[in-house]
């Protein structure tokens, strides 16, 4: 089987482009899968990454409330999902579908 963890799409339109860079902008990703209607599988990958990621930051959130490791969880997780975040934007603009490291085998289980 070929190692698929990263597609070349030359044939894009501008709308998938923009729909998979929201993907990545937080509670944002929902925009790529409510208006995906022509079921673009470039901008359902990016979406089912972008809302892991989402996903990962509410529960950061509320990893505040745990006293001592609190702060620590938030900040490493706040500091993943603002890096992953930013490899996810540079695989839209080189219209690639890179598979992020845990949160693409997360993201193929949605």
């Amino acid at each position: 089987m070929a190692n698929r963890s990263w597609l070349v799409t030359k044939s894009m339109s501008p709308r998938a482009k923009i729909l998979a860079l929201f993907s990545y902008m937080g509670v944002l990703c929902l925009i790529p899968l409510l208006f995906n209607n022509d079921h673009n599988d470039y901008v359902r990958f990016h979406s089912r990454q972008g809302l892991v990621l989402w996903v990962w930051g509410v529960l950061a959130i509320f990893s505040l409330y745990i006293p001592v490791l609190g702060g620590f969880i938030f900040s490493f997780s706040v500091l993943m999902i603002a890096l992953f975040s930013i490899a996810g934007v540079v695989s839209v603009i080189f219209s690639r579908a890179w598979k992020l490291p845990f949160i693409g085998q997360v993201a193929v289980l949605l």
